[in-house]
């Protein structure tokens, strides 16, 4: 059996509880001999700051590398809001996408049947809601340059941020929304700005041609980003793959999560690349919610999504399909249960905390592999 190497960086806030909730999963996999990982942990995001004033180590950066796939919590807080731009906490993450070329941006947005009142739509607008939303993550206008603040003189300031795409950039996204489709119900829906911005009107061409040369038997259609966030909150199961630029995937996906309940409910996979001789993709897995600094240490804090993150390394990383078909079950089957953490309470529910949570997870993959 091959050992696959992690590298965990639990971050910042809640980022080391949910964190711990994955070691606890990966004791099960030890435990029961199913799957064989090996992991090394750093620091990344304000924790790494306040030690090395930094947001990432080079060498954090070099194990990350190494690392058949990166876990990551999350970064960032109030307590850091001063330091200096290049060192702040987002800039760790930023630096791992960039540098690792994570690309592509998976981030599925899935109701539980158990939670499908938790979401803030109506039932009958989420129940058995299953989506993809396909973000290009490293570039756009998070990495676009001139990124500047020019002081005018007379109080007065500019800032400057460039959005820019370059064809291939469009190209490999498009493919990954492409593929992506034919695995789920073959449809994807682009979104860009192509009314307003040259660069959409550019993503909308490219999208266009990837589709006519390569991919005629998936259903493409065009919307709008900002009329996507509007349908995306009328009727949200009309959609199966949307596939869009980073700044515009950013917005969208936190949508989607409050589709399902909560921030806490939504998973992610950064992946590169595919590399020609080892058939492998760098690929960094993460909750899409925050730090949440208030809620930091009280143990209340979902660690679904962190879970459900790993679910997609097992599935995306190391083909391990029925592992991740499992993992998806049991929570499913705690949910089922009445269990809830407090960002998906019900009145009939049981507020468990994060490490509960967790254990009946893990519960429920032992009783279900049995």
């Amino acid at each position: 059996m091959a050992t696959h190497k992690l590298l965990l960086l639990p971050g910042d806030g809640i980022g080391p509880e949910v964190m711990a909730e994955v070691k606890r999963l990966l004791g099960f996999f030890a435990k029961t001999g199913m799957a064989a990982f090996a992991t090394e942990e750093g620091l990344v995001g304000g924790a790494c700051y306040d030690a090395h004033k930094v947001a990432i180590t080079e060498e954090t950066m070099a194990k990350a590398h190494e690392a058949d796939a990166v876990i990551f919590g999350a970064v960032g807080g109030p307590k850091w809001d001063k330091v200096p731009f290049d060192a702040r906490p987002e800039a760790g993450l930023l630096r791992l996408r960039k540098d690792l070329g994570l690309f592509a941006n998976i981030r599925p947005a899935i109701v539980y049947p158990a939670l499908a009142d938790a979401s803030s739509l109506k039932r009958e607008a989420v129940e058995g809601l299953d989506i993809v939303i396909l973000r290009e993550l490293t570039g756009g206008v998070y990495f676009g340059e001139p990124k500047t603040i020019t002081d005018l003189g007379n109080g007065q300031k500019r800032a400057i941020d460039t959005q820019v795409y370059d064809t291939y950039e469009i190209e490999r996204i498009a493919r990954v929304g492409f593929e992506l489709a034919r695995r789920r119900r073959n449809k994807v829906t682009s979104m860009e700005k192509r009314n307003v911005m040259k660069t959409g009107v550019l993503w909308h061409e490219v999208v266009e041609q990837v589709h006519a040369r390569e991919y005629k038997d998936v259903q493409l259609e065009h919307m709008l980003a900002d009329a996507g966030g509007m349908q995306l909150v009328r009727w949200p199961k009309q959609f199966d793959v949307i596939v869009t630029d980073n700044l515009f995937g950013d917005m969208l996906s936190d949508i989607a999560a409050m589709l399902t309940g909560s921030l806490g409910m939504l998973p992610s996979a950064s992946l590169g690349e595919l590399d020609a001789r080892s058939k492998r993709r760098k690929a960094m897995y993460e909750p899409v919610h925050g730090s949440a600094p208030d809620i930091a240490g009280k143990g209340m804090a979902n660690p679904i999504a962190m879970l459900a993150s790993f679910g997609m390394a097992l599935r995306y990383s190391f083909n391990m399909g029925k592992e991740a078909d499992l993992l998806d079950a049991a929570i499913a089957a705690a949910l089922a249960k009445g269990l809830r953490t407090a960002d998906i309470k019900s009145p009939d529910a049981t507020i468990v905390s994060t490490s509960e949570m967790g254990a009946a997870i893990v519960g429920e993959m032992e009783r279900l592999a049995a």
